[in-house]
C-alpha cells in the first residue's frame, strides 16, 4: 500500500496548525463535529429533492464512543460521506473546502443550506491530541468505501473498506501522555460532555454518547445499606434549539433567567435582558444581558468583556471585544450569525464590515434600551446607574471626548435642589431664566458637599447644583465643557457669573488686608482675594488654573510621587467678624494677626478636604489663641 504525500504547501501548514494556529487542543472536538454537521447538512438537503434516500431530518445523528482500553474516540455521522476524490482533494490538500464547494455548487438556493465549515483546515486540528488518524467513510450515491489514514506530516493512505452505510467515521488514536500532556482526558465523558456543551450546545443534530451512569441495585433498594452498580445508556448531549433561535413570544423571563444565570455563572437576574433578529446587510441574532450588580472583579485586569459569537450555533469565542464598546463593557450575552469571515482557525476574526456593523448594531440597540429604560422605568435605571454609571462616566472621558455625545443624556448626579439623582436634561429644563451656568461641586459625599461654604452664594439665589461624589464626576463634566449650549463652571471658581451684593460695596478697601494675608502665608498660596461667594463662613480655598482639589487628590492618591498640586486662591469673606478680628489686629498686635491668617488658612484647607502639612502645629496655633 502506497503511502501518499502531502503536498508540500500543505505539509508546512499542517505543522504549523498543529503547534500554532489553535491555543487550546480541545478545539479539536468542536472542529470535527462541526464538520459532521456540514456534511449531515449536505445530505439533509439532498433529501428534501430525492425521495429515494428514505430519510428525514429526524434520522440524522452524530455518535461519539470513546475506547479508554484502546485509547481511541471515535466521531461517527450519517451525513454525505467522502469518495475517493473528496478524499484527494478535501484531505489530501489542506486548506481545500468541501463545504464551500458544495454552496457554491447550490448557489440558486443559497437560503435553503447553511454551511458551518466555509474551510478545510479544521479537520487537522485533531492532530494536536492524536498520533493517527482514520477516516471511514462512503459517500452517497458511491458503491465504494475507502479508508484514509495518517499519523500527520509523514503522509496517508487511501484503500478501499467495508463499510456498508453512508457517512464517515472518524477515529482519533491519542497521543502518549507526557509529564506536561494529559490526552487521556478526552476519553473521559465528563470532558467530552463538557466540551459538546460549551462549543457544540446548539449543532442543529443531535450528538449522541453511550453515557456510564449509577443506580441502585433493584434488589436492595428497600436495604438499610443500598449496593450501586453502574450502566450505560444513550444520552443526547446537546441542546440543539438555542434559545436566541426560538420566537421572543415562545420564550418566557424565567427562561431568559434561567439561561443568563447558567450562561454566565451569577446567582443575580439581569436588570434588563435584549432579544433582537437583524437581517438585511448583515443577519444575525442576540441575545444581550445588562447585569443588576457589578461582577466582583469589574474594574480589574481579570474582568474580560466581549459577547459570546457563535457561527450558525457554534461557539466561535468566549469574548468577543469588537462585538461591544469599552464603554459598554458590562453588557454580557451571545451574538449569532453566519455571515462573518472566519480564517483557518476558527478562533481569529477578521475584520470585515460585517462584524463592524454588528457591533455598531448592537451599540445602537444597547444605548436605545438604556435610554427607553431611563425614560419609563426610572427606578431600575437608577439601579443600573448606581452598579455601572461610572463605566459611563468614564466613557465620556476616553479617547479625548469622543463618544460625549452618545452618552451625555444617560448621565446622572445627586441635585442640590430634588435630593435625588437627576439627569442633565432635566437639570437645563429647571434652571432659571437669567442663570449662565450649569453649577456643580465636588467633594467625598453629598453632606460634605452641602456643607462647603462656596455653595452658599449660589444655594441663596436658589440655583440647582450638581453634586459630584466620584473621582469621574469632574472629570467628565469638564470633558463635555457644555451642554445644550450652557458651560459647565465649578462653585469653587473664582467667577460664578453672579453678584454678592453684601460684599461688593468692600472690594476697594481690601487691599491692605489682602497683601498682609499674602505676606504671612507666603508660597502656601497663589493669590490672596476678597471673596464674591461667602455668606456665612469666613475663608475657602479656589483653585487657580486647570488643576482642580480634586484632582490634585485623585492623581496623589494613584501616583503619591507624582507631585501634583492645585494652584491654591485663599478667599476671604471681609463682612465675617474673624476678618475683621484679624484686620484690627494688624494694627495692635501683628503676630497675633498672622497666627489668625494662619488659622483661617488651615480652616480652608480642612474645607476643602486637603491635608494639613503639620497638623499638630495647627492645634497648637488654635490653642494659643484661646
Amino acid at each position: 500500500m502506497e503511502k501518499k504525500q502531502f503536498q508540500s504547501e500543505s505539509k508546512r501548514l499542517l505543522d504549523l496548525m498543529i503547534n500554532s494556529i489553535y491555543t487550546h487542543k480541545e478545539i479539536f472536538l468542536r472542529e470535527i463535529i462541526s464538520n459532521a454537521s456540514d456534511a449531515i447538512d449536505k445530505l439533509c438537503f439532498i433529501a428534501l429533492t430525492d425521495d429515494k434516500l428514505g430519510m428525514t431530518r429526524s434520522d440524522f445523528k452524530i455518535h461519539i464512543a470513546a475506547d479508554k482500553d484502546n485509547r481511541t474516540l471515535t466521531i461517527t455521522d450519517n451525513g454525505i460521506g467522502m469518495d475517493l476524490d473528496d478524499l484527494e482533494n478535501n484531505l489530501g490538500t489542506i486548506a481545500s473546502s468541501g463545504s464551500y464547494k458544495f454552496k457554491q455548487d447550490m448557489a440558486e438556493k443559497p437560503e435553503d443550506i447553511d454551511i458551518i465549515g466555509q474551510f478545510g483546515v479544521g479537520f487537522y486540528s485533531a492532530f494536536m491530541v492524536a498520533k493517527k488518524i482514520t477516516v471511514n467513510t462512503k459517500k452517497y450515491g458511491s458503491e465504494t468505501a475507502y479508508l484514509w489514514e495518517s499519523s500527520g506530516v509523514d503522509g496517508y493512505t487511501v484503500t478501499e473498506s467495508d463499510k456498508a452505510d453512508i457517512g464517515t467515521e472518524i477515529i482519533l488514536e491519542m497521543k502518549d501522555n507526557t509529564d506536561d500532556e494529559n490526552y487521556d482526558e478526552f476519553l473521559e465523558q465528563y470532558r467530552i460532555q463538557g466540551l459538546i456543551k460549551k462549543y457544540s450546545d446548539y449543532i442543529r443534530y443531535p450528538i449522541i454518547m453511550e453515557m456510564t451512569k449509577s443506580r441502585v441495585k433493584e434488589e436492595t433498594k428497600d436495604s438499610e445499606k443500598p449496593e450501586y452498580e453502574d450502566y450505560t445508556e444513550e444520552e443526547t448531549l446537546n441542546s440543539m434549539v438555542p434559545i436566541w433561535q426560538r420566537r421572543k413570544q415562545d420564550v418566557t423571563q424565567e427562561e431568559y433567567d434561567r439561561f443568563y444565570s447558567e450562561k454566565f455563572m451569577t446567582m443575580d437576574k439581569p436588570l434588563k435582558t435584549i432579544a433582537t433578529s437583524v437581517e438585511g446587510v448583515v443577519t444575525y441574532k442576540a441575545l444581550l444581558f445588562i447585569p443588576s450588580s457589578t461582577p466582583y472583579n469589574y474594574y480589574t485586569k481579570e474582568y474580560k468583556k466581549g459577547l459570546q459569537l457563535y457561527s450558525s450555533g457554534v461557539l466561535i469565542t468566549e469574548n468577543c471585544e469588537e462585538l461591544v464598546p469599552e464603554y459598554f463593557r458590562f453588557v454580557k450575552g451571545v451574538v449569532d450569525t453566519a455571515d462573518l469571515s472566519l480564517n483557518i482557525s476558527r478562533e481569529m476574526l477578521q475584520h470585515d464590515r460585517h462584524l463592524l456593523t454588528i457591533a455598531q448594531n448592537i451599540e445602537k440597540k444597547i444605548k436605545n434600551e438604556l435610554t427607553s429604560m431611563l425614560n419609563n422605568d426610572r427606578e431600575n435605571y437608577e439601579k443600573f446607574f448606581a452598579a455601572f454609571g461610572r463605566q459611563l462616566k468614564y466613557g465620556v472621558v476616553s479617547d479625548y471626548g469622543m463618544h460625549k455625545g452618545d452618552l451625555q443624556d444617560l448621565l446622572m448626579f445627586y441635585s442640590s435642589t430634588e435630593k435625588k439623582l437627576t439627569t442633565l436634561s432635566e437639570y437645563v429644563d429647571r434652571m432659571k431664566e437669567e442663570q449662565k451656568f450649569i453649577y456643580f461641586a465636588t467633594g467625598d459625599s453629598i453632606a460634605s458637599i452641602d456643607s462647603l461654604p462656596q455653595t452658599e452664594l449660589l444655594k441663596s439665589k436658589g440655583y440647582e447644583i450638581l453634586y459630584c461624589t466620584e473621582e469621574a464626576d469632574e472629570f467628565t463634566l469638564q470633558t463635555l465643557m457644555t451642554y445644550k449650549e450652557k458651560s459647565f463652571c465649578s462653585a469653587t471658581n473664582d467667577d460664578l457669573g453672579i453678584e454678592n451684593e453684601e460684599n461688593k460695596e468692600e472690594e476697594k478697601d481690601n487691599s491692605a488686608i489682602l497683601t498682609f494675608v499674602k505676606e504671612t502665608l507666603g508660597d502656601k498660596v497663589s493669590e490672596v482675594t476678597a471673596s464674591k461667594k461667602l455668606v456665612s463662613h469666613p475663608v475657602c480655598l479656589t483653585a487657580k488654573g486647570g488643576i482642580s482639589f480634586e484632582m490634585e487628590k485623585y492623581f496623589n492618591a494613584v501616583q503619591p510621587d507624582s507631585g501634583m498640586k492645585a494652584e491654591r486662591v485663599l478667599e476671604l469673606n471681609m463682612q465675617h467678624s474673624a476678618v475683621k478680628t484679624m484686620e484690627e489686629l494688624i494694627q495692635t498686635d501683628i503676630e497675633k494677626a498672622k497666627k489668625y491668617a494662619e488659622v483661617l488658612y488651615c480652616q480652608a484647607l480642612l474645607i476643602a478636604g486637603l491635608p494639613l502639612d503639620n497638623p499638630s502645629e495647627y492645634t497648637d496655633l488654635v490653642c494659643s489663641l484661646i
